[in-house]
């Protein structure tokens, strides 16, 4: 298990949270999961529609609204019904199942760091996951190609008509 669930594990039980559906990871933990960056002290959580109104009820002096996205802060936990407006079972597509909780997909985390790029830390964020995908996934043959015409490409703002290589 890695050393972010097992926070993520910890700070549950010392809270004593359960919820009828395993809480999604997002945020600077998710990021800190897929090796992008370290995260912050906080853990942010989704959580369907019928654990948030439990949660709600037992911690009413604790909840947030933000822009209509409702949570609830349970130091260091952030635990939100919804980002964006966008629900759990938005970010639950894709989410990687972890023993205790799922961790959104890195597609869905690019996402929330688009909705929100106009603060440096997510544009941040967005360019670690560009590279990320850069590193990981990109075709080493089509690469190939590309650093063999760089100048080309260069040269001509990265078109090249027709297939015609000058170099």
């Amino acid at each position: 298990m890695s050393e972010v669930i097992n926070l993520l594990k910890k700070q549950l039980e010392v809270h004593g949270l359960h919820f009828t559906k395993k809480p999604i990871l997002i945020g600077g933990m998710a990021m800190e999961y897929y090796g992008l960056r370290k995260s912050g002290t906080d853990i942010d959580l989704v959580i369907c529609d019928k654990d948030y109104q439990a949660l709600a009820l037992a911690y009413p002096d604790s909840r947030k609204d933000l822009w209509a996205d409702l949570g609830v802060t349970i130091e260091p936990l952030e635990i939100w019904r919804s980002i964006k407006l966008l629900d759990y079972d938005f970010y639950l597509i894709d989410a990687i199942d972890e023993e205790i909780a799922y961790v959104v997909s890195l597609d869905r985390l690019a996402l929330m760091r688009v909705f929100a790029m106009g603060v440096p830390k997510y544009m941040e964020d967005l360019k670690l996951i560009k590279d990320y995908y850069y590193r990981t996934i990109h075709n080493p043959d089509f690469k190939k190609v590309q650093d063999k015409h760089f100048s080309l490409y260069e040269s001509n703002g990265g078109v090249v008509w027709g297939g015609k290589y000058t170099d």
